[in-house]
C-alpha cells in the first residue's frame, strides 16, 4: 500500500469488510517480522455504543484482530486512553471493545493508568504515555466524524488518546490544533483503518450518527483527515490541525492527487439513516431512490453544513434528488453521477460532501 492510496470498501458487515480492507492492502506484509509488537488504537471517547457516531465499532477490532492471529501476529495489545471526563476501564466495556479483546485473548491497556515520558515534538515539549512508545507498530481505528472544537476529527487527533490525562487538558489551554499537529511528529501511524460507518454530524460524543456504512484505509494520516474533511463538507486547509501537519512535514493534503481503490459498492437501509431528529429534517430536503449509503450520507452532511450557514426553511423539500434509481431519468437538481440527465447535477460516485455544499450553494443561495 503506497503512502497516497486511499482503500474504500461499502457494506454492513463490519468485521468482514475490516478482514477484506486489511487483505487487499496487505497488512501483514507492511509490518513484516511476526514478533513485533502490534498496538490498535480505537477511539473511545467515552461510555457510547457505536452506532451513536462516537466511538469505534468492535467489529472492526474484532476483523483486525481476527486478521492478525490470522496471519501469525501474536504480540498484540489493544491501547486506548479515553478522554478526560470519562474512565477508560468503564468505556470499553460499555462499547463492547473490552468483549472482543477476551475473545482473541489480547489484552487491554488503559492509558490512564500508564506512565508517561516527555519528549521534544518539532520544538514543543509532549508526555506520552509508555506503552505507546513502546510499540513497534501502530494500527490506528479512528472514527471519522464532526469535532464541536477542531470541526472534524479522524486520524490525527486520535492520537490523543494515546497522552495521560494531564496532557489531554494541557492540549485544551493550548487550542488543541497546534499540540496535536506536534504530537504526530513523535506518534508515527502505521496503518490506518477509519470507522466511517456513522460518525457525527457535529460533536466527537455523537448523537446526530450520520449513516455512511464505509471503511476506509490510508497510510498517511494527513490525507486522511484532509479526505475526512472534504467527506462531511470542509476543505482540508481550513482545519488549523490540518493545515500544520502539512507543514511539519507529517503528510500531504492532496486528496485530488490520492489513489482510490473501491473494493465494492454499497447500498443503504434508509431506516438506518433517520436516527434522530436532526438527520431526518436534513433528510426531507432529498429525494432518494435506490442511493446508495456513502452517496446519500455525504449529502446529509452537506445539508447540515449549509443549515448550519444559511437554514434551509426556504428551500423546498424533497427538492435534491440521489440514488441509483434515478438513472437515465430526467429531472431538475440532482447529486451524483446517477443524475446526470439532470438540467442541474453534481457528478461523483459518491460526490464529496465539500463538493454537494458549493454546488448547492450557488443553486440555493446565490
Amino acid at each position: 500500500m503506497r503512502k497516497n492510496d486511499i482503500y474504500i470498501i461499502q457494506g454492513e458487515d463490519y468485521k468482514q469488510m475490516a478482514v477484506k480492507i486489511l487483505y487487499a492492502t496487505g497488512l501483514a506484509d507492511d509490518i513484516g517480522n511476526r514478533n513485533k509488537r502490534i498496538g490498535i488504537k480505537p477511539n473511545i471517547l467515552g461510555a457510547k455504543k457505536a452506532q451513536d457516531g462516537a466511538v469505534t465499532h468492535p467489529e472492526l477490532v474484532d476483523g483486525v484482530l481476527t486478521y492478525l492471529r490470522g496471519e501469525g501476529f501474536s504480540n498484540l495489545v489493544v491501547l486506548e486512553g479515553s478522554w478526560v471526563g470519562d474512565i477508560t476501564s468503564k468505556a470499553v466495556k460499555v462499547c463492547g471493545i473490552y468483549d472482543v479483546c477476551q475473545k482473541h485473548n489480547v489484552p487491554f491497556v488503559d492509558l490512564q493508568k500508564d506512565s508517561s515520558r516527555t519528549l521534544n515534538a518539532a520544538g514543543m515539549k509532549i508526555s506520552v504515555c509508555e506503552q505507546a512508545l513502546a510499540l513497534d507498530y501502530l494500527i490506528n481505528i479512528p472514527v471519522l466524524k464532526g469535532h464541536c472544537q477542531t470541526t472534524v476529527t479522524c486520524a490525527l487527533k486520535n492520537s490523543k488518546g494515546l497522552i495521560p490525562n494531564s496532557e489531554k487538558r494541557r492540549f485544551h489551554t493550548l487550542g488543541l490544533h497546534k499540540p496535536i499537529a506536534h504530537l504526530n511528529t513523535i506518534i508515527h501511524q502505521d496503518y490506518i483503518l477509519v470507522d466511517n460507518i456513522c460518525g457525527d454530524l457535529d460533536f466527537e460524543d455523537g448523537g446526530n450518527p450520520v449513516v455512511m456504512n464505509r471503511v476506509l484505509a490510508f497510510k498517511d494520516p494527513v490525507l486522511c483527515d484532509s479526505f475526512a474533511a472534504e467527506s462531511i463538507g470542509y476543505h482540508p486547509h481550513d482545519i488549523e490541525y490540518i493545515r500544520l501537519a502539512e507543514k511539519l512535514g507529517i503528510g500531504s493534503t492532496d486528496v485530488a492527487g490520492a489513489h482510490f481503490i473501491p473494493l465494492n459498492e454499497g447500498a443503504l437501509d434508509l431506516k438506518k439513516a433517520h436516527r434522530t431528529p436532526r438527520v431526518s429534517r436534513l433528510a426531507e430536503y432529498a429525494k432518494p431512490e435506490d442511493a446508495c449509503s456513502a452517496c446519500y450520507g455525504s449529502l446529509i452532511y452537506a445539508l447540515g453544513r449549509l443549515e448550519e450557514k444559511y437554514g434551509l426553511s426556504n428551500i423546498e423539500k424533497g427538492s435534491v434528488c440521489i440514488g441509483q434509481g434515478y438513472n437515465g431519468k430526467s429531472g431538475r437538481l440532482g447529486v451524483g453521477k446517477c443524475t446526470r440527465c439532470f438540467d442541474k447535477s453534481l457528478g461523483g460516485c459518491p460526490p464529496k460532501a465539500v463538493d454537494i455544499v458549493g454546488f448547492l450553494e450557488k443553486e440555493w443561495f446565490n
